[in-house]
C-alpha cells in the first residue's frame, strides 16, 4: 500500500535532524530549507562528540569531516544519513560507503532537491531497518528450530522416546513454564553438556 503524500510530509515534519556542515552558504541553504519544511533542526560544526538526543536524520559534509570519527559518533544511534559532497572523488566515495549513507547531495546546494533526498534517505533507512528486523527474526526462528531438533534427538537417544513423544514433552514443558520451546530445548542441551563434562552422562 502506497503512503499518501500527506503522510510522507508528516513523517518529514516529525524528523529530528542534525546538520553537520561548515557555516557557509551551502550550510545556510540546507538549514533554511529544512526549517521551512517544519522539522526540528540542529546544526553543529565541527563534528560533535555525540548526537543530540532523539536525532534520527543527519546531513553531513563528508569532505570536511573525519569519517572514522563520524562512524564512532553514529555508532549505536543508527540515524538516516545524507552525505553532502563537493566532488565525486575516491575519498568522498569511500566516505559515503563507510558511513552507509542513505542519500547523497552535491554542492552547490539548492533548495530544489533537498526535499527529495530527505524523503528517499528516510525511506531507505526505514526499509533497511525493516529488512534487518526480518532477517534477525528469521535467524532466531532457524536457531530455535535447530535447538528443538537437537533436543528431540537427545531425548530419543538418551531417554528412548520416539520423535512424537519427545516433541510433545518439550511442547508441554514450554507451555507449563510459559516460555518458548527453543528456551526449553536450550536448557536441556546445556544440562546435557554439563553432565557430560562432569562425567555424569550415562
Amino acid at each position: 500500500m502506497k503512503a499518501p503524500p500527506s503522510r510522507i510530509l508528516d513523517d518529514l515534519r516529525r524528523a529530528r535532524v542534525l546538520v553537520i556542515h561548515p557555516r557557509d552558504d551551502d550550510g545556510a541553504v540546507l538549514i533554511s530549507q529544512l526549517r521551512r519544511l517544519g522539522c526540528e533542526v540542529n546544526a553543529s560544526w565541527p563534528l560533535p562528540a555525540t548526537l543530540p538526543e532523539g536525532t534520527d536524520t543527519v546531513f553531513i559534509s563528508v569532505e570536511d569531516t573525519a569519517t572514522d570519527q563520524a562512524v564512532q559518533v553514529f555508532e549505536g544511534t543508527n540515524p538516516a544519513i545524507i552525505a553532502v559532497v563537493t566532488y565525486e572523488s575516491p575519498t568522498s566515495l569511500r566516505a559515503i560507503y563507510d558511513l552507509n549513507a542513505h542519500g547523497v547531495m552535491s554542492k552547490p546546494l539548492r533548495p530544489l532537491g533537498i526535499l527529495t533526498q530527505f524523503t528517499l534517505a528516510r525511506y531507505r533507512h526505514s526499509y533497511e531497518a525493516r529488512m534487518t528486523a526480518k532477517v534477525r527474526k528469521l535467524e532466531d526462528t532457524l536457531k530455535g528450530r535447530r535447538l528443538v531438533d537437537r533436543a528431540i534427538r537427545l531425548l530419543i537417544d538418551e531417554q528412548g522416546l520416539d520423535e512424537d513423544a519427545a516433541y510433545r514433552l518439550l511442547r508441554d514443558q514450554a507451555t507449563s513454564e510459559r516460555i518458548t520451546m527453543a528456551a526449553i530445548a536450550e536448557d536441556l542441551i546445556a544440562a546435557h553438556e554439563t553432565m557430560s563434562r562432569l562425567g555424569l552422562k550415562r
